[in-house]
């Protein structure tokens, strides 16, 4: 299984950006998300998507990120809206099946203030 991030880069606070995640080898999961981890925390789950198209939010990002798939590209995004400097961290592509997690090397989100 392969999950490989993109998307990730320097904005200022109050910009977007939008992440995106390939999933290969692999031809069903049950949920698919987004988790990040800034420098000195733990590692925290930010959004996700089941199959049947239920979305989940962190607190920290409801209302200002989006999840979303394309199902035909096997590929997830993250639309982020409003950013702020706390949201600077590496960004992580998650994937799960039944037991198992799968997840990408991050891409990285800086936002100045």
């Amino acid at each position: 299984v392969q999950v490989e991030e993109s998307g990730g880069g320097l904005v200022q606070a109050g910009g977007s950006l939008r992440l995106s995640c390939t999933v290969s080898g692999i031809f069903r999961w049950n949920v698919l998300g987004w988790y990040r981890q800034a420098p000195g925390k733990q590692r925290e789950w930010v959004a996700s998507i089941e199959t049947s198209g239920s979305t989940n939010y962190a607190d920290s990002v409801k209302g200002r990120f989006a999840i979303s798939r394309d199902n035909a590209k096997n590929t997830v995004h993250l639309q982020m809206n409003s950013l702020k400097p706390e949201d600077t961290a590496v960004y992580y592509c998650h994937v799960r099946l039944w037991s198992e997690s799968y997840y990408g090397e991050g891409t990285q989100v800086t936002v100045s203030s």
